[in-house]
């Protein structure tokens, strides 16, 4: 006989835990080798977790809206040659070891509504989830329901959880943070904040609630789950990161000129369309290698810079909401390889295909403004990276060009290049430079290159 335990998978190097958003079976249910089990919420999507086998679903251990540990057996499937009271006994132990967890940390199960507004893990961006205090102080940060029970158990203030140093993803309190502060106030190492007269500060107060004007005929459409996750993280990057944008104008006449001849040739020898993103993301690679500050991102004064290249590509799906999926190592990658996964993540976000593994590692973005026909954009840049790179739409231009006879107006293809930086880290003159880069790298692109 057989069993497999299907447990939580790792979402990300900093996340403990994952929130199950929808079960595709039931047990009883006869399933196949691949086919979706149950969807966990990420910052920008819904994965679905396939089965590994095919088989039977034994047994269900958490429902709907579940917040359940990395780790943790979500689900048992057994082959057809099932021995009964063998599977029983494996079902008891996990039954057993739910148990010993549920004892040894307070229950994680959320509300749906909660579910909404609480916890989402890859990025760790969600809105903030306030530990009551009074009416009159609310949180700033994020604290999961484990923290806040942990701080509710021990008397823990909403003060004094603001003054912890966080070990997590941006800042966030964990369950060792909080417990190393519990025990360092016994031990009389650290004092309570001293309380205020109540009065807020500027950068505690509330952001004033602007309501619109409602006429008779307007419609109101409540914003779906993505949607507010993509809201919360805008907003958040644009009050971490001081953005700077600069802008380029390229003439890609050659590249122009370069893909309209070999596109037929290039699809019948790899069976791949090749588009302009391919090309971008090469000469992003390669300046990037030449400029590795921008492949960094920031915690609190720490600057880390990134040995991959991981070149996250922006896309905006049929039903309005962005995917990031990312093309890992993109610096050893040439034009073929390129051209063939940015290929492969196209299909697979059409399909909402897509796993948790093509989001994760992205240290630089780009976004392609030009496939709405748009000439320039402001991006704002995905945290925790530092910079974002926005391609604008290619158009015919008049140019005027020096040849041996004199100078002449011409007709060349252009595009503008925007760079959002974080100012923290990048300057005006590396940012200028870099995109400066970008833009030469694409004006020298070889006419004449193989494919």
């Amino acid at each position: 006989m057989s069993e497999f335990k299907i447990q939580m998978p790792k979402l990300g190097e900093s996340v403990q835990e994952a929130t199950i958003t929808k079960w595709f079976v039931k047990e009883g249910d006869q399933i196949e080798e691949d086919q979706s089990l149950f969807e966990v919420a990420t910052d920008k999507v819904d994965s679905e977790i396939p089965s590994p086998v095919e088989g039977i679903i034994k047994k269900i251990f958490f429902e709907v809206n579940a917040l359940v540990p990395v780790g943790e057996t979500v689900v048992i499937i057994t082959t057809e040659d099932d021995d009964e009271s063998e599977n029983d006994a494996v079902i008891e132990e996990v039954e057993s070891e739910s148990k010993k967890t549920t004892e040894k940390e307070p229950a994680q199960t959320l509300t749906a509504k909660s579910v909404e507004k609480e916890v989402v893990k890859f990025l760790e961006v969600t809105e903030p989830a306030p530990v009551e205090e009074n009416n009159e102080t609310k949180s700033t940060r994020f604290y999961s329901p484990l923290v806040q029970s942990i701080a509710k158990s021990e008397q823990v203030s909403l003060s004094e959880l603001e003054s912890i140093k966080g070990s997590g993803l941006s800042g966030r309190v964990q369950k060792s943070d909080i417990l190393s502060y519990v025990q360092a106030r016994k031990e009389g190492k650290v004092s309570p904040p001293v309380k205020t007269s109540g009065v807020k500060t500027e950068e505690k107060q509330e952001q004033p609630k602007i309501s619109a004007l409602l006429g008779s005929v307007d419609q109101i459409i409540e914003m779906d789950r993505v949607r507010k996750i993509i809201a919360d993280h805008m907003v958040m990057s644009k009050k971490v990161s001081p953005h700077v944008t600069s802008v380029v104008e390229a003439d890609v006449t050659n590249l122009v000129l370069w893909r309209t001849r070999i596109k037929d040739d290039f699809s019948a020898k790899y069976g791949e369309k090749i588009t302009y993103m391919p090309i971008f993301t090469e000469a992003v690679a390669r300046a990037i290698t030449e400029y590795p500050l921008l492949n960094s991102s920031v915690d609190d004064y720490k600057i880390i810079i990134h040995k991959d290249v991981n070149i996250a590509i922006a896309v905006a799906k049929p039903d309005g909401n962005l995917v990031v999926p990312v093309i890992k190592n993109a610096e050893q990658k040439n034009l073929v390889g390129l051209t063939k996964n940015l290929n492969q993540l196209a299909e697979a976000a059409r399909k909402n295909k897509l796993t948790v593994e093509d989001y994760q590692g992205g240290t630089f973005t780009i976004t392609n403004f030009g496939s709405f026909r748009n000439l320039i954009g402001t991006p704002i840049i995905s945290q925790p990276q530092v910079a974002i790179l926005a391609t604008g739409s290619i158009e015919k231009k008049p140019a005027v060009m020096e040849t041996p006879t004199g100078d002449a107006i011409v007709v060349r293809h252009k595009m503008f290049l925007s760079l959002s930086y974080d100012h923290r880290v990048i300057d005006g003159a590396m940012g200028g430079a870099f995109l400066r880069r970008i833009a030469d790298i694409l004006e020298e692109f070889n006419i004449d290159r193989e494919v």
